[in-house]
């Protein structure tokens, strides 16, 4: 490089023409040459070679450096070959990184959504039952030991047993928690499994139903002024029913109130929401329409109050309903096994996800 420089130099200087633009480049071109052979200590280049150069190739270091690749190379070769045979795992084949797809994606968030819906169903079920136990004072003191048998604790189990359970399937899926997932997937299954054993059963005691649904009708008559709940359930079949009593209007000889030997005002009688026109002029409710019902016959009674019993207004409103009934049951165990169904995929994405990342 240096001789270039100087060669060119010499042609710059030898060049007649337009010399006086030329001094300049000559100067510094001079002046970096007598630069360039002062020995400046950061210039200098160690070439001795040592130990702590290794850098610097060494003589005849070549030919041994190819040698000792070569023998390198075969002993790699050979450890491979063994490992592979031998099922090293250091030899293995490296899977390749794993990565959620987009249907992973949709699985995960749609399992939270749903989750996430039904755990605000499970707290408004939740709430609405400790609601219906403060209104009615069940954690006073002399009313505290019959809160086993209110029936607004039902609502209250129900809403917290839906509430944990979708809980930790929305946490878990969110999250993506296997030990969640997994709690969810058991619950599910357990779930699935408890209806579709009820169902059968169900079906194959379909006769003896009839008999369980007269005894808790009638247990709800005998203490229909006595529990409010009761009384509220009662009400409500026989308005919607439009019905009076289990099989008759004379059932209601049962309740100690509506007993024709009983001394009050409602002796004989039957509730109000037994009456074809509980209403007076549409306005007022009349609650004494039913008083002395039972002492009527049928043909005079069924211009008052109804004569039909529940049970049968119960029977007629399956038999009209029941197309609805199955396509809400049907429907009602596919959610189930669908939601059951997209965990365990959700669970195998992510096991395999932790597996190969």
């Amino acid at each position: 490089m240096l001789t270039l420089r100087f060669i060119l130099a010499c042609f710059i200087l030898s060049s007649g023409q337009h010399r006086e633009d030329h001094l300049p480049v000559v100067d510094n071109m001079r002046r970096y040459m007598v630069i360039k052979r002062i020995p400046w200590p950061w210039l200098r280049r160690d070439t001795t070679q040592n130990e702590s150069s290794p850098l610097i190739p060494k003589e005849g270091s070549a030919k041994e450096d190819a040698e000792e690749l070569s023998h390198v190379t075969t002993d790699l070769q050979s450890e491979a070959n063994n490992g592979q045979d031998q099922g090293n795992p250091a030899f293995t084949r490296i899977h390749p990184r794993y990565r959620y797809s987009l249907m992973d994606y949709l699985l995960k968030y749609l399992l939270f959504l749903c989750n996430l819906l039904f755990t605000v169903l499970g707290l408004v079920v939740l709430g609405l039952g400790m609601w219906g136990l403060i209104s009615k004072e069940s954690f006073e003191q002399e009313k505290i030991s019959s809160i086993g048998t209110d029936p607004m604790l039902i609502l209250v189990t129900l809403g917290l047993l839906l509430t944990m359970l979708c809980l930790s399937g929305c946490v878990g899926a969110l999250r993506e928690n296997c030990c969640l997932l997994k709690l969810f997937s058991a619950a599910v299954l357990v779930l699935i499994t408890v209806q579709v054993l009820f169902a059968i059963l169900a079906y194959s005691m379909q006769d003896q139903i009839g008999g369980y649904l007269r005894s808790g009708m009638l247990a709800a008559m005998a203490g229909y002024q006595d529990d409010l709940d009761l009384r509220f359930i009662t009400d409500e079949i026989q308005s919607n029913l439009q019905c009076c009593g289990a099989d008759n209007y004379r059932d209601w000889e049962i309740n100690i109130y509506y007993n024709c030997s009983a001394p009050g005002v409602l002796a004989c009688g039957v509730p109000a929401t037994c009456c074809v026109d509980p209403l007076e002029n549409g306005t007022v409710w009349n609650s004494q329409c039913g008083v002395g019902a039972q002492l009527l016959d049928e043909f005079t009674a069924q211009s008052v109050i109804f004569l039909g019993g529940c049970l049968g207004g119960i029977s007629r409103w399956i038999e009209q309903h029941e197309g609805l009934i199955g396509t809400v049951a049907v429907v009602a165990i596919g959610v189930q096994i669908m939601t059951l169904f997209i965990t365990t995929r959700l669970l195998e994405s992510i096991q395999w996800h932790k597996v190969n990342i």
